[in-house]
């Protein structure tokens, strides 16, 4: 069964992580809130745009599925 705590070193890169993304936006937490929230909006475009890639391709027998 899993832990429901993280692992220290996983938090420990967590914690790093979020040091280094507010150091980036100069200490402002607004900032770095908005940096977050427009990289995540681009993941999610970036990935809807990937999935509908992928379907397209899938439907006409362009991707070849990988079977290890």
């Amino acid at each position: 069964m899993t832990s429901a705590q993280p692992d220290s070193d996983d938090d420990d890169g967590l914690e790093a992580a979020i040091d280094q993304a507010i150091a980036a936006c100069g200490g402002d937490m607004r900032a770095t809130i908005r940096a977050l929230i427009v990289a995540n909006e681009f993941l999610e475009n970036e990935v809807s745009e990937l999935m509908k890639a992928v379907s397209n391709a899938y439907a006409r027998g362009r991707f070849k599925t990988y079977s290890g």
